[in-house]
């Protein structure tokens, strides 16, 4: 059975479903970041992953990230997974651009994390419901699935 790990639980918020991947946005208000997770048992390496299930979060990483570069209005997607704070497998696609906090820099570390407001939480749902139409499930912020 999938479980998220308790950091990342922690540190996000949960959006939805695609096929293979939990979708979660870090609450992070500085940046439009999301995390892809799979929802596989104890895989903390893509190479862990069946081939089908490799294909399959590569497609999910490719539409989000160009998903979000149009919705957001990207500059650059920084793209990565490295698992050395959060062993479970986790995908992050992060829309930077030039006038960010942390531009050109990493965003991990750079600042204390600054919380979503309640109101930026349904402005990114409210764009995202625009655009993710197929093949997604939404989770409802307070546990009702839609």
């Amino acid at each position: 059975m999938f479980v998220l790990d308790s950091r990342l639980a922690q540190d996000t918020l949960p959006v939805g479903d695609f096929p293979l991947c939990r979708l979660l946005l870090m609450n992070e208000a500085r940046y439009p970041w999301f995390i892809l997770v799979p929802r596989r048992e104890e895989v903390s390496e893509i190479f862990q992953l069946d081939l089908a299930d490799q294909r399959q979060l590569w497609q999910e990483t490719a539409f989000l990230a160009e998903t979000l570069k149009d919705t957001f209005g990207a500059d650059k997607m920084n793209i990565a997974t490295l698992g050395n704070v959060v062993s479970q497998l986790h995908m992050h696609v992060i829309v930077r651009r030039r006038s960010d906090a942390a531009w050109p820099a990493p965003v991990w570390g750079k600042y204390p994390p600054e919380p979503y407001s309640a109101e930026q939480i349904a402005e990114i749902r409210s764009r995202l419901r625009l655009v993710l139409t197929e093949d997604f499930h939404f989770i409802e912020e307070a546990g009702r699935e839609s």
